[in-house]
């Protein structure tokens, strides 16, 4: 029987405008296809011209200029639902999705579909449901006490993966691909004997137990910094700040 890190994988990755779920756009999108380890992938890569100015922090940090998106991009209502498309296929073909800390690319994806497209993510996944694999949970799950960061570059580095143009989305999203596959082939019992429907699962009560203990260090620290303990997608906030939980009643705190 093949293990699903010996099987097909597919891994997604976004560069931005900057790191705020809510407000800020995608640049750039990568979808890695992989048929098996070792093999030769298939990229499909996007550039889109966000609308809004690209931050000098973020050029810095991916490269991408306003000149270049001008030019070269194209508008984020195609993307965006291109993406959206790609990755539904993905869904149907039950090949699992690995994606580097899921929470903020697919949230954002999210937040784009719903702006340009007027449609959340789950309305293009109606047919099946994403297989989420996260190196990042995974990782915290199987070495929780382990010190240091825990960044793509620091968990290609612990784990000897090798990573191409960081903060390249085709690369990174290779080298978060890569990092699953030995994650699952170093912890058959914790994580390669499960199926991708049982790791997503398991992932989301991971994430829940890991966001919980980070936000107690927040709170002894006297950090008014808030985490979001959903996974792969966190909910929508209302304009008080709170998250609006699907099944859970919500009093606005700027309406009481």
């Amino acid at each position: 029987m093949t293990l699903w890190y010996e099987g097909p994988l597919a891994s997604f990755d976004t560069e931005t405008t900057g790191v705020d779920v809510e407000s800020d756009r995608i640049v750039s999108a990568a979808l890695v296809l992989q048929p098996s380890p070792g093999a030769p992938v298939h990229t499909r890569d996007w550039l889109a011209d966000p609308g809004v100015p690209i931050p000098e922090a973020a050029r810095a940090v991916h490269g991408i200029s306003d000149a270049r998106v001008r030019e070269h991009g194209r508008p984020p209502h195609a993307v965006v639902e291109e993406v959206a498309l790609a990755l539904a296929a993905q869904a149907r073909a039950g090949v699992p999705l690995v994606v580097m800390n899921a929470p903020y690319d697919l949230t954002l994806l999210d937040r784009e579909l719903r702006r340009h497209r007027g449609r959340p993510l789950g309305d293009y996944l109606t047919d099946a449901p994403l297989l989420v694999l996260d190196p990042r949970v995974l990782d915290k799950h199987i070495d929780r006490y382990r010190k240091g960061r825990r960044t793509l570059t620091d968990l290609c580095a612990h784990y000897g993966v090798v990573l191409g143009s960081a903060h390249d989305a085709a690369a990174d999203a290779l080298a978060s691909l890569e990092l699953v596959r030995v994650l699952g082939a170093r912890h058959p019992a914790t994580l390669g004997g499960h199926s991708p429907a049982e790791l997503h699962q398991r992932q989301a009560t991971w994430h829940a137990a890991q966001a919980r203990g980070l936000q107690e260090w927040f709170d002894r620290a006297g950090t008014p910094e808030r985490v979001d303990t959903a996974w792969p997608l966190r909910h929508q906030r209302c304009a008080c700040g709170r998250p609006l939980v699907p099944g859970r009643s919500h009093r606005c705190q700027l309406a009481a």
